[in-house]
C-alpha cells in the first residue's frame, strides 16, 4: 500500500467556481484519488480556499461586507458545493487560518536567514483618487507583450506572461477605474529567485520527466526566460502580516502583508496541519522528509495558468528554505475549458457555475462530461449540444440501458435473484478475455492520469456489456433453454457489479446505486487476474433501479441556453 498526497489548485474565495475551475483541477484530483483509494492505497487529498489577495478584498467590497465575514461565508458555500459534487477532500482548509499564518511567517524568516530575502524600495503605482498603493491585481491595463487590454498587474491571462504592475501600458485602478495614477516609493520584501535559479532548474530536470508535457513545457519556458527576484509583500489590509523576528510588526513594513502567491501554496502544508488537528493524524509525516515523508508520492493537479507558480516560485521557497520538505513528484496540468469558444464570465452571464449546475442535473452527469471530454491536452469548449449528446449516448443509452435491461429481465423471468444453472460457454469465455483486456487498459489510463482516455476505456467496457447481451440474448434463449438463459443473466448481473466498481471514481453516486441493484457494496478496484464474471452468489436478490440517467431533451437545451447563454 502506497502513501499518496494529492493537492489540487486552491479555488479563490471570490464566489462559487465555474465548470472550468472544476474540470481543470478539483475534479480530476478527486477522480484519481478515488481510483487510488479503490486500489487500497492510503490517499490524503488536500484542498482549501485561497482567501488572501486582491480578489478577496474586491469581492468583499462589492458585497458590502468586511473581508473576514465575506470569506467565512464563501468558504462554507464552496465547501458545500464541493461536497455536493462528490469531491472527496480529506480536508478543505482555509489559507486565512492560523497554521498558514504561522508557516508563511516561518518560511519568510528562514529564507531571510539564508540570505534569500531582502528589503527593497520599490516604485509602485499609487492611486491618488483611491488614496492607496495598488497591489498587482488592483492594477489593470494593456499587456506589453501581446497587447491584451485587460491584463492584470501580476499576470496576463491571454499570453500567460508574469507581470509587474509597472509593466502595464495605460494602467488604471481596478478599484475605481481611475487613471489618476502615479508611481511612488514604497518598501517591500523580495525573494531572490535569481540566487536559487540553478537549484530550481536542477529540481525541474530531476522531477519533470514524470510530468505531463504541458506542465513540463511551461516550467522550462519560465526558466529559459530567466527567473527574476519577486516581491513577496503587498500593500493590503487582508493577509498574513509581515512580522519581525520577535513576532511583532516589522519596522518599515508596518501594515503590509505577504503576497497571496507566496502564502497560497504554503496552505497545502497548513491545510494538512488543519487535518491533523481534527483527525489526530501527523501532518509532518506527509510533508517532512525527516518525519516519514520519504515514502510519500506527491501529485498536484492544476490549470495551466497556475503551473509557473508551482514549478518555479513555490519550489524556490521550499528549496531556498534548506529544510527537508516534501516536493511534488508528479504534476498534472490542464488546459482551459471554454464556454462556446469564449471564456466563462459571471458579469456577462456566460457559463454555468457549480451550484447552478446541480440545480439542473445531478453531479454525475457533469462529472462524466468534464472527465471523459475535459480540457486535458488542448483547450476545449463546453456546449449544451455536446453535453446532451454525451449524456444521452454514453450514460443513458450505454450504461443506464444495460443495467436496466438485465436487472429487469432477472426480476421478470428469474424471480428477482441471481440465477443458478447452466455453464459458461465460448461466448462467456470470449467476453471474459475481452473484459480482462479492456480492464487492463482502463487501469493503465487511470494510472497515467490520462482522463479522457480513461473515460473512453470505461465506456468501451460498458459497450462490451451491451454487445454481450445482444449476442447471448437471454430473452430469446429463455423460450427454449432456461439454463442457457440463466448463464446469460448471471453473467450480465456480474457485469453490473463490475461496472459499479470501475465506474465509481468518475460516477460515485451512480456507482452506489448500480451496485445496490445486485447487492454489490464493495466498490474496490478489481485486482489483476481476479474473477470478474462469476462473483455474485447465486440466489442473491436483485432489484432494478429507478432510471439511472434521464435523457436531456431538446427543450431543456433551449431553456438552458436562454438562461445561461450558449450558441450565440
Amino acid at each position: 500500500m502506497a502513501r499518496i498526497l494529492v493537492t489540487s489548485a486552491l479555488p479563490y474565495i471570490n464566489g462559487v467556481k465555474h465548470l472550468g475551475n472544476l474540470a481543470g483541477s478539483m475534479l480530476p484530483a478527486d477522480v484519481w484519488s478515488r481510483f487510488k483509494r479503490a486500489q487500497g492505497h492510503e490517499v490524503l487529498y488536500v484542498c482549501a480556499t485561497d482567501e488572501h489577495g486582491t480578489p478577496a478584498e474586491l469581492a468583499a467590497a462589492a458585497a458590502g461586507q468586511d473581508v473576514k465575514t465575506y470569506c467565512d461565508e464563501q468558504h462554507q458555500v464552496q465547501k458545500a458545493a464541493g461536497e455536493a459534487f462528490g469531491l472527496s477532500y480529506d480536508v478543505f482548509g482555509r489559507s486565512s487560518n492560523a497554521p498558514n499564518h504561522r508557516l508563511t511567517q516561518h518560511f519568510a524568516q528562514v529564507l531571510e536567514d539564508n540570505g534569500l530575502i531582502e528589503e527593497r524600495v520599490d516604485r509602485m503605482i499609487y492611486s491618488i483618487d483611491d488614496g492607496r498603493f495598488l497591489p498587482d491585481r488592483y492594477v489593470e491595463g494593456t499587456c506589453p507583450h501581446c497587447a491584451y487590454e485587460k491584463a492584470r498587474g501580476d499576470q496576463c491571462d491571454n499570453c500567460g506572461r508574469l507581470l509587474d504592475p509597472t509593466d502595464l501600458k495605460d494602467p488604471y485602478s481596478a478599484v475605481s477605474g481611475s487613471r489618476n495614477l502615479e508611481v511612488r516609493d514604497t518598501r517591500h520584501l523580495y525573494l531572490l529567485q535569481t540566487k536559487v535559479a540553478d537549484r530550481v532548474r536542477g529540481w525541474v530536470d530531476d522531477r519533470s520527466p514524470s510530468w505531463q508535457p504541458l506542465a513540463r513545457s511551461i516550467a522550462y519556458k519560465h526558466l529559459d526566460e530567466g527567473l527574476i527576484d519577486r516581491g513577496i509583500t503587498r500593500d493590503l489590509k487582508w493577509g498574513v502580516p509581515v512580522v519581525g523576528p520577535d513576532g511583532g510588526p516589522r519596522p518599515g513594513l508596518e501594515g503590509k502583508v505577504f503576497y497571496v502567491w507566496f502564502d497560497a501554496p504554503i496552505e497545502y502544508i497548513a491545510a494538512t496541519e488543519e487535518w491533523a488537528e481534527k483527525s489526530g493524524g501527523d501532518w509532518r509525516s506527509w510533508w517532512r522528509l525527516d518525519a516519514g515523508a520519504e515514502d510519500v508520492r506527491y501529485v498536484q493537479f492544476m490549470g495551466k495558468d497556475n503551473v509557473a507558480f508551482h514549478t518555479v516560485s513555490f519550489p524556490a521557497t521550499i528549496l531556498g528554505s534548506g529544510e527537508p520538505w516534501k516536493t511534488v513528484d508528479q504534476l498534472k496540468a490542464f488546459n482551459w475549458l471554454n464556454w462556446y469558444g469564449g471564456k466563462f464570465s459571471t458579469s456577462q452571464g456566460r457559463g454555468v457555475f457549480m451550484d447552478q449546475a446541480l440545480e439542473l442535473l445531478p453531479a454525475d452527469y457533469w462529472r462524466w462530461r468534464l472527465t471523459a471530454y475535459g480540457p486535458e491536452h488542448a483547450d476545449s469548449s463546453f456546449t449544451w449540444e455536446d453535453f446532451q449528446a454525451s449524456t444521452n449516448k454514453d450514460l443513458a443509452d450505454v450504461l443506464g440501458n444495460f443495467v436496466n435491461r438485465i436487472v429487469k429481465f432477472a426480476e421478470s423471468r428469474f424471480d428477482g435473484v441471481v440465477p443458478d444453472g447452466g455453464e459458461p460457454g465460448p461466448v462467456e469465455a470470449k467476453l471474459e478475455a475481452d473484459v480482462t483486456s479492456a480492464l487492463a487498459t482502463l487501469t493503465a489510463e487511470f494510472e497515467a492520469m490520462e482522463f479522457r482516455k480513461a473515460g473512453q476505456a470505461l465506456r468501451a467496457l460498458w459497450v462490451l456489456g451491451n454487445e454481450y447481451l445482444q449476442e447471448a440474448a437471454p430473452w430469446t434463449a429463455f423460450k427454449t433453454d432456461r439454463d442457457r438463459a440463466a448463464v446469460g443473466v448471471r453473467t450480465g448481473l456480474n457485469l453490473v457489479a463490475l461496472f459499479a466498481r470501475i465506474s465509481a471514481p468518475v460516477l460515485p453516486f451512480t456507482a452506489e446505486r448500480i451496485g445496490a441493484t445486485v447487492g454489490q457494496t464493495d466498490l474496490s478496484w478489481p485486482e489483476p487476474g481476479a474473477a470478474l464474471l462469476d462473483v455474485l452468489p447465486r440466489g442473491r436478490p436483485v432489484s432494478a433501479p429507478e432510471v439511472l440517467f434521464k435523457k436531456i431533451e431538446d427543450a431543456q437545451v433551449a431553456e438552458w441556453a436562454e438562461r445561461f447563454g450558449g450558441g450565440e
